[in-house]
């Protein structure tokens, strides 16, 4: 009898957890809900604390070892071309889906909502985004604070000047090299041991969410987030099919390798709670570690597919929403701001939201319609979490057969 994998106890979790929060929604009051869902987030928020602790010394120890086996500078400038060209391609192409999307859909112009009150306030911090802070931000004061901030670009940063610096000193930085080495794979064995809790923590945060929205959430914005879904899955379809290009039917083992990965990333609203284990799937694929250690890192900083076609959906949802008209210009020139505006902000809590609420500004949009979003964010954040480790993944294989190193899937017999 064939045992149960990660996505099926995954998937298990995800229905009880829908049944459960349902069953506390229609049975409790409003103040057992939200004790409810109080509660048992603490399980979400313990499985992604443990995840946050593996992500600084995983980032760090595979991009330096990755680095200094590339070889040199050279090979450094040349993948890493390559890489930041398809960032930015898949970034364009999300956004651009969105736009042709919501234009055709004019989703918000349904709503002709009131606009809200000029006190209101949408809860986030929008000091961060101008472009001064954005380029000081880049480079840590302290890497120390880095990794014990979680700020995975800054770690890069670090790691990509300390591996070119260790593999130049020959054979001292090889006993460096081999050290983390070492680090690497325990902190991957780490993984492994966390990945075990995964399904409890899918199971609470569909459970906390459900109990205190219900389906009356999905049913008032149910246009809004069945148009979304549907453009996830038609710029999965897209990105699939470019990869197919340079790897060709094995884009479909690729998406099987990485689909629990996908399924955790969704469930948890986290791309974060995938990182780890992504690693070790894309190396299985035949992805070179030192690629893989190089490309994956920054695709978490420069390459969210998902948060991209979020953010003009939600852009355009909000101008739609209190008729504010855009030209095709003005929108091609958001396009252009929310790609660059948003580059180095991953693991930012509600990043997208920070992001847009800076973009809305310029452009005359009323922050406030951002309120129109915040209920529903979660929901949201599920799809463009996942998506954002699909493209990641494709990212890699991408890379890795563009400078012929891709190497066939590794079977694992147990």
């Amino acid at each position: 009898m064939r045992k149960i994998g990660l996505t099926g106890w995954i998937m298990i979790a995800m229905v009880t957890g829908v049944i459960l929060g349902l069953w506390v929604h229609y049975n409790c009051t409003v103040q057992q809900k939200d004790s409810f869902s109080g509660g048992i987030s603490v399980i979400t928020d313990i499985f992604l604390r443990l995840i946050k602790m593996i992500i600084a010394p995983l980032v760090f120890s595979t991009l330096v070892v990755g680095i200094a086996k590339l070889g040199d500078v050279k090979a450094v400038g040349r993948i890493g071309g390559k890489t930041l060209l398809w960032f930015m391609g898949a970034s364009l192409l999300s956004l651009l889906l969105g736009l042709i999307i919501m234009n055709s859909l004019a989703l918000g112009n349904e709503l002709n909502l009131p606009l809200p009150p000029s006190n209101a306030s949408t809860g986030l911090d929008q000091s961060t985004i101008t472009f001064k802070s954005f380029v000081v931000h880049v480079f840590p004061r302290s890497i120390f604070e880095a990794m014990a901030n979680n700020e995975i670009l800054q770690i890069v940063v670090f790691a990509v000047f300390f591996g070119i610096a260790t593999a130049s000193i020959g054979e001292q930085g090889k006993i460096v090299i081999k050290g983390l080495d070492a680090v690497a794979h325990v902190v991957l064995r780490l993984t492994g041991y966390v990945m075990y809790f995964a399904p409890v923590a899918a199971f609470a945060a569909i459970a906390s969410v459900l109990a205190v929205k219900g389906p009356e959430l999905l049913v008032t914005y149910g246009k809004f987030i069945i148009s979304f879904y549907l453009s996830i899955l038609g710029l999965w379809l897209i990105l699939l099919l470019i990869a197919s290009i340079f790897v060709g039917r094995r884009v479909i083992d690729l998406a099987i390798s990485v689909k629990d990965m996908i399924l955790l990333a969704f469930s948890t609203a986290s791309s974060e709670a995938a990182f780890p284990r992504l690693i070790q799937e894309l190396e299985n694929f035949g992805c070179p570690p030192k690629i893989v250690s190089f490309v994956l890192p920054l695709g978490y900083s420069f390459n969210l597919d998902g948060s991209m076609l979020y953010m003009t959906f939600a852009s355009l949802f909000i101008a739609q929403a209190y008729g504010v008209e855009l030209t095709l210009g003005q929108e091609i020139s958001m396009l252009l701001v929310l790609m660059l505006t948003s580059k180095g902000i991953a693991g930012v809590p509600r990043a997208a939201l920070v992001v847009i609420a800076g973009t809305l500004s310029l452009y005359n949009i009323p922050q406030q319609g951002l309120l129109l979003l915040l209920g529903i964010d979660q929901i949201l954040d599920m799809a463009r979490s996942a998506t954002n480790v699909l493209g990641n993944s494709i990212a890699a294989v991408v890379v890795s057969k563009w400078e012929g190193e891709l190497g066939e899937t590794v079977v694992h017999i147990k």
